[in-house]
């Protein structure tokens, strides 16, 4: 069966950089923004306040969207997905309570579910720091958002 795949992503910029998760899944190292899959029934705010909480265990406000994918993306694990990638710009009172790492893939043990966050220079960042297609696209307009 074929079907969309939603996944609603938050862009935290604080101090002229852009939070970033590495994460182990499914077998695969990736560098991504933080979020995930939308859920029947869940609107795309409380998708990403939810994943959030879960995620990193803080409280966020959800701003503006930033970016929609114009264009068709095949989900790398499942090539019936349909992958529609949502942006929002994502505030919160405690950016500097956020634990982080300094290197990609820094995690305390190497094994499925791991996961770890970091920030990258808004000035510096490039597709090559990003796993994902549509997470590289948006980069061009990453730039701009300080």
């Amino acid at each position: 069966m074929n079907r969309f795949n939603v996944r609603i992503y938050g862009l935290l910029i604080h101090q002229g950089k852009v939070l970033v998760t590495d994460e182990i899944r499914l077998g695969t190292e990736m560098t991504k923004f933080p979020g995930g899959g939308l859920e029947f029934g869940e609107g795309t705010h409380d998708c990403l306040i939810r994943e959030w909480q879960e995620e990193l265990g803080i409280d966020i406000t959800v701003g503006d969207l930033v970016y929609l994918n114009p264009f068709y993306q095949q989900s790398g694990f499942n090539p019936k997905d349909q992958v529609l990638a949502v942006y929002y710009r994502v505030f919160t009172d405690s950016p500097d309570q956020i634990p982080v790492v300094q290197n990609p893939m820094q995690f305390p043990t190497h094994q499925e579910g791991a996961q770890t966050f970091r920030w990258l220079h808004l000035e510096e960042i490039s597709t090559e720091n990003l796993t994902f297609p549509i997470d590289q696209s948006l980069v061009p307009t990453l730039k701009h958002l300080d």
